[in-house]
């Protein structure tokens, strides 16, 4: 049995007594193991341990009059998969779709996933990333590509790509990813599912880390419906004053319909060097029709940031916090990580992060203080939110981001340490530059800590699905749910699983 509805309805089923959650469980093994061959969305089952809960759920339910099974968890006994890159639990398994980190025990359970646990989910296991959770496509050289059940010749995206495969697939009707610059959203885009980014502190972090990236990641799901996200959304949000990044608690107990037209801003290419996909326009069109539909109004705004800065600035941040993650894993292995231990791509990044100046780290970070004050008054005075298409374009087909000169940019990051910190940088924008041009709209966001939604609302004429983005003003995220649910009343969303 494929999960076809969301993560509520298996829930009002076991609280209906109309199934056991030990079935569920069952059924959600059964099929990682007859669908995760082809697609290799999950890289870890954890059957007996959630075997086992399922079982201590079912008898606990039993002992329950009706009333009581109302103060349940709102997803008590649905099965879901955590992300195998940052949401660790005690006792099990864990890698970030690293060798250099394979088959890592943890010792201890994130309080984000302490709060899953509270929800009532049961975990079942953990999704395939690509390595350290680097890039918009998942293609570890560990645990190899995940394959897109629409079209098994395309990527999932990344880095949350197994969690996309797993839910369109209907292995799970809720799975658990992390986005740091795209990653719910931009494989939400490429799967037709729905992929909300909360807002920087909306959710539990540490005990491990707490920043997380300088606050740019962020953990939550992906889904099938805007019931389940605003579902989940109220149950993980938290307002924890020991955080670096504190956002107040929404104080909405149900999701209102909207009350009022929004005034809607959109943009469209970024940049010259990055010419708007055909398919990336036609699912803005079509947004921008449909809102108008509704009341909306619309209006094209002018991309007030340089995004290939933006971007610039993006990649030195992530140098310097993977240096400062792999020093800690050498602390950890009692020896230096090696050109051998990583892939290329992740030696040049952790190297380079090793050259840039502490003065300059702080004034990347000052960048982003100056363009999230200039973009929250965008919102103040010109609009509610602001569209974009999510990707600029469908799921790639595997290997399409593979940089033309492969071999040699491999080569040079093999000797990585020859070169001075602006070389460095411009080996790594050559890496990434065929997706940049694919995924240039994410990234800004988890650096300005906005909320932001994929939703998917089109797909081409060989039914790939492109999300839009909608972004709102910081602690908003109430506000695009509103929205995203009207678009689901008007049955304009699309999450069926694929068969």
């Amino acid at each position: 049995m494929l999960f076809t509805e969301d993560a509520g309805y298996y829930a009002q089923q076991v609280k209906m007594r109309k199934v056991k959650v030990l079935d569920l469980v069952d059924q959600a093994l059964a099929n990682i193991e007859a669908l995760n061959p082809r697609l290799n969305a999950i890289v870890y089952v954890q059957a007996n341990a959630a075997r086992a809960q399922a079982k201590a759920y079912d008898a606990y339910l039993d002992q329950l009059t009706e009333a009581e099974v109302d103060d349940l968890p709102d997803f008590f006994g649905v099965p879901t998969l955590l992300k195998d890159l940052g949401q660790y639990q005690a006792g099990h398994l864990t890698s970030s779709g690293a060798h250099l980190t394979k088959d890592t025990a943890m010792q201890v359970t994130d309080y984000f996933v302490e709060n899953i646990i509270k929800a009532g989910f049961i975990i079942i296991g953990r999704t395939n990333v690509p390595e350290f959770g680097f890039k918009g496509i998942s293609d570890s050289k560990t645990f190899g590509p995940v394959n897109n059940p629409i079209d098994l010749n395309r990527n999932s995206g990344g880095s949350s790509g197994g969690a996309a495969a797993a839910l369109k697939a209907g292995i799970v009707p809720l799975a658990f990813g992390s986005d740091g610059g795209g990653s719910i959203r931009i494989p939400a885009s490429f799967s037709g599912l729905i992929g909300l980014k909360p807002s920087r502190g909306r959710v539990a972090v540490g005990p491990g880390a707490y920043r997380g990236w300088q606050g740019a990641s962020v953990n939550f799901a992906l889904t099938k419906s805007v019931d389940d996200t605003w579902t989940l959304l109220r149950n993980l949000q938290v307002e924890q004053l020991e955080a670096p990044f504190i956002m107040p608690t929404m104080k909405e107990t149900s999701l209102k319909p909207l009350n009022r037209p929004l005034k809607i801003g959109y943009m469209d290419q970024l940049n010259p060097k990055w010419p708007l996909n055909t398919d990336a326009k036609a699912a803005l069109n079509r947004t921008i029709q449909a809102l108008r539909k509704l009341g909306h109004e619309v209006f094209k705004v002018t991309e007030p940031f340089d995004r290939a800065e933006t971007m610039r600035n993006y990649f030195v941040m992530n140098s310097v916090e993977t240096a400062a993650m792999m020093k800690d894993i050498e602390q950890v292995n009692g020896r230096p990580v090696t050109f051998s231990d990583v892939e290329p791509l992740t030696w040049a990044i952790y190297r380079a992060g090793l050259k840039v100046p502490s003065y300059r780290y702080s004034q990347l970070l000052a960048e982003w203080d100056k363009w999230t004050a200039q973009s929250e008054a965008m919102f103040k005075e010109d609009f509610d939110l602001l569209l974009t298409p999510t990707t600029n374009g469908p799921a790639p087909i595997h290997g399409q981001f593979n940089p033309d000169q492969l071999n040699e940019i491999i080569e040079k990051e093999k000797h990585f340490d020859d070169y001075e910190m602006a070389d460095q940088q411009a080996i790594i924008w050559a890496h990434f530059e065929k997706s940049i041009a694919h995924m240039p709209y994410t990234s800004l966001i988890n650096m300005l800590g906005q909320p932001a939604i994929s939703l998917p609302l089109y797909k081409n004429k060989d039914h790939l699905p492109v999300g839009v983005q909608f972004i709102a003003q910081k602690g908003n995220d109430y506000l695009l749910l509103q929205l995203a649910k009207q678009f689901e009343d008007q049955e304009l969303l699309d999450t069926d699983i694929v068969k």
